[in-house]
């Protein structure tokens, strides 16, 4: 059964923020609310707990995972972004975006997409993910909860508890949030490429 905080989106509460890393750090998978719905969470180097959030999603390894980051200065550790694609999330981050960049040898090989050896950078304005990142000193391994028959991302924290709460360790009710997922720009060939359209506006990269 899992664990259910209640934390306040402007002013998340420190000590349940402290739990919620604690959480993580001991292997648990993590339910907590971003800018475009709930998403599922877990330490970056944690194989186990990312094989779960994949059944809970029903996701293949072809899948693009992605890494939350806290801002900018954390992107070149882990991705290889050009001047240009770093004009465009200097003036886009943080919102509601999924960037895909080719990985550097800093990401576990299964986080990349196996075919093009790419991952997903995302750098949310959501004051508590941007907690957790602080708190957790390092980008959480991160996968919209978008469940299977779904388009859209779960966005009632209740209704995800009826759903997940014998799946996952924590969940974190920050209020009831967007159905919509990020919009996902693919800068791993150099232009942009828009792969999907959500919550983030997309004309900037068309």
């Amino acid at each position: 059964m899992s664990q259910f905080f209640y934390v306040h989106p402007d002013n998340p509460q420190a000590r349940l923020i402290s739990q919620a890393v604690e959480i993580i750090h001991q292997g648990g998978v993590i339910v907590y609310p971003t800018d475009s719905g709930y998403a599922l969470g877990c330490q970056l180097g944690d194989k186990a707990a990312m094989e779960r959030i994949c059944k809970i999603r029903h996701i293949d390894k072809d899948h693009n995972f992605t890494l939350l980051c806290k801002d900018q200065s954390e992107l070149a550790s882990y991705a290889r972004v050009d001047n240009a694609a770093f004009r465009y999330l200097k003036n886009n981050t943080p919102g509601a975006y999924t960037f895909i960049f080719k990985a550097t040898k800093e990401v576990p090989k299964r986080l990349m997409n196996p075919k093009k050896k790419t991952i997903g950078i995302r750098i949310p304005d959501n004051n508590i993910a941007l907690a957790l990142l602080e708190k957790l000193g390092e980008p959480l391994m991160s996968s919209s909860l978008i469940l299977p028959g779904n388009e859209h991302t779960e966005f009632d924290p209740e209704e995800i508890r009826d759903k997940l709460e014998r799946h996952v360790e924590l969940i974190i009710h920050g209020g009831f949030l967007s159905e919509k997922p990020t919009t996902v720009v693919d800068f791993s060939e150099g232009e942009p490429e828009i792969v999907r359209r959500g919550s983030g506006d997309p004309s900037a990269f068309e």
